[in-house]
C-alpha cells in the first residue's frame, strides 16, 4: 500500500485527500484525472472508505466535496464514480450527493 500510494501521490494526475478525527483515520478518497477517447477529460472517484464509525456523520460528503473541488480547478465539470452493485449502501449516498447511474456493467479481469 505504501508503494502505490506514494507513486500515486507522484503522479499530478491524482490526488488523495483524507479525514482525520480523534488520531484514528476516519476516511479517505482516490480521484483521477482522466481521458477517454469516447467521454473527454473528466475527473473520477477511485477509490472512497469511510470507517465504519465514522459513516453517517458527514466523513463522506467531505471526501466527495474536496474531489469534486479539485475538478473544478482543473477547470473539469464532470465527476465519475463507479459503485459496485455489491455495495447497496453506497448507492443511495452518491444519489443523495446528487450522482446519477449512467449505466452497468460487468467487469472482467485477466491474468497476462
Amino acid at each position: 500500500m505504501a508503494v502505490r500510494l506514494a507513486a500515486l501521490m507522484a503522479d499530478p494526475r491524482q490526488r488523495a485527500w483524507v479525514v482525520e478525527g480523534e488520531g484514528r483515520l476516519d476516511g479517505w478518497i482516490t480521484a483521477e484525472r482522466r481521458l477517454g477517447l469516447e467521454t473527454g477529460e473528466r475527473v473520477e472517484i477511485t477509490g472512497l472508505v469511510v470507517d465504519a464509525r465514522a459513516r453517517r456523520g458527514g466523513v463522506g460528503r467531505i471526501l466527495v466535496a474536496a474531489a469534486e473541488a479539485w475538478a473544478r480547478t482543473e477547470g473539469l465539470d464532470t465527476v465519475v464514480v463507479r459503485s459496485n452493485v455489491q455495495r447497496a449502501a453506497s448507492h443511495p449516498f452518491y444519489e443523495g450527493l446528487g450522482y446519477v447511474r449512467t449505466k452497468s456493467q460487468h467487469v472482467y479481469a485477466r491474468s497476462v
